[in-house]
């Protein structure tokens, strides 16, 4: 079991910027991304990683190189973000003009994938972060890291939309007396 497991959420894009679901589109950073995201070696303070997973989404693998992360990560296909089918590259809002109270986390996304879609594919990166001997990275999106950390202290999938995650947010998860725990959340 690795001492801590660091979620980090990959910095702003021009679609999170403008609240657009942003699933398997491969967009990069904005200036103002790239400006946080070099921010991060400072927030995670000199912190070293046995493993570096990253999604392998554009967005994610320069928030990484941007955090000093590039030279080890490992991409995981896995922490790609959500599917959202036929809701890519929209807004709530506007799905919800002809799905009145639709919400991802009870109701999925048509031709894309379901809450509990994406809490299998999370719950293989978790065992493979549980193998590492030491403190494990792993650089994402929104939604699949939402999930993670739901499924990390063995809550459904869609407890997800109870964790709020901002873009280039910081998270940890770790084990009190042999209990998964999350330690830190959107930071």
């Amino acid at each position: 079991m690795p001492h801590d497991i660091w979620l980090i959420r990959h910095a702003e894009t021009e679609w999170s910027k403008a609240g657009r679901h942003t699933g398997r589109t491969d967009i990069p950073l904005t200036d103002e991304g790239r400006a946080h995201a070099a921010t991060l070696p400072q927030r995670l303070g000199g912190q070293q990683f046995a493993a570096v997973f990253v999604s392998p989404l554009m967005r994610a693998r320069e928030t990484a190189a941007l955090a000093g992360l590039g030279d080890q990560a490992q991409i995981r296909d896995d922490l790609a973000e959500y599917d959202y089918g036929d809701y890519e590259g929209i807004t709530t809002d506007e799905i919800r003009q002809d799905r009145p109270g639709w919400y991802l986390w009870s109701d999925g996304v048509p031709n894309g994938e379901q809450p509990d879609d994406v809490g299998a594919r999370v719950d293989r990166v978790i065992e493979e972060a549980a193998r590492v001997d030491g403190d494990v990275a792993l650089v994402a999106h929104g939604h699949v890291l939402r999930v993670l950390g739901a499924r990390w202290v063995g809550e459904p999938a869609a407890f997800a939309g109870r964790l709020a995650l901002s873009t280039g947010a910081l998270c940890k998860l770790g084990t009190e007396r042999d209990v998964r725990v999350i330690r830190a959340w959107n930071f």
